[in-house]
């Protein structure tokens, strides 16, 4: 796949990767979505959610590329951007070395830019990473009302597996099943795993849920995004786990 040059105007419909083209080549993002909270002070306009965007306003920016999730939007919304004339360049990440494969792929050969020094940082600082210690079962919460939790073939759960952490639906035919709170407490976990996002899970909502069972509240943003964030995730989630005993 050759760059696509010249890209001179971008959208993301993915926080992560917003972060990522802005900790790159700020000057490129015309767009992002609602959710994009990262780096603070972002001006790129506004286009709505990753499950709404205003496809219209999109159209409307006339980007050279816009970049998407196969997990984070919806096929019908990359459709009608396609339908619009514009380039569409869907990521698929679902562990953690795909999400570097993905980063590279969006900002160097979708952008056209030089491979940035972040990215070489969090290879490196992942790499440090050995197994060590017993592993540790957890029931890992991403939403509540209803209670759902990670399964199968996810980045998140590649990312607590490489920490020592595996999640006891890592085997579940669904990638986030739904699962009453009863059966949660009654599996042999050994931790709860509770990120502030998407479902912001705090000390005051969430571990009251799991009595008797350590509960580690984690940085969603390190634990589920693929950007820049990556180089601090291994001791940012390592210190949050081990703070739960």
């Amino acid at each position: 796949m050759s760059p696509r040059t010249p890209v001179r105007r971008v959208v993301s419909l993915v926080p992560s990767l917003t972060e990522a083209v802005a900790a790159t080549a700020p000057e490129l993002l015309a767009g992002a979505t609602d959710w994009c909270t990262h780096p603070p002070g972002l001006t790129a306009e506004r286009i709505g959610g990753t499950k709404n965007p205003d496809t219209a306003r999109i159209a409307a920016l006339a980007p050279d590329l816009v970049i998407a999730n196969e997990e984070e939007n919806r096929p019908s919304d990359l459709a009608a951007l396609r339908a619009a004339g514009l380039d569409v360049l869907v990521t698929e990440v679902r562990t953690l070395e795909q999400a570097f494969t993905e980063l590279e792929r969006v900002l160097v050969r979708g952008c056209g830019l030089a491979r940035p020094g972040w990215l070489d940082e969090a290879e490196a600082a992942w790499a440090e990473v050995r197994d060590g210690g017993p592993v540790r079962h957890a029931v890992v919460p991403v939403w509540r009302r209803p209670w759902m939790v990670l399964g199968r073939d996810t980045f998140a759960g590649d990312v607590l597996a490489r920490l020592g952490v595996r999640h006891l639906y890592d085997a579940h035919p669904e990638r986030y099943p739904r699962i009453p709170i009863q059966e949660l407490t009654a599996r042999e976990a050994d931790l709860v795993v509770l990120p502030d996002e998407p479902y912001r899970f705090t000390a005051d909502d969430g571990p009251e849920a799991f009595p008797g069972l350590p509960a580690a509240l984690v940085s969603g943003r390190h634990l589920t995004w693929y950007g820049p964030s990556l180089a601090e995730a291994p001791a940012v989630l390592a210190a949050a786990l081990s703070a739960a005993r």
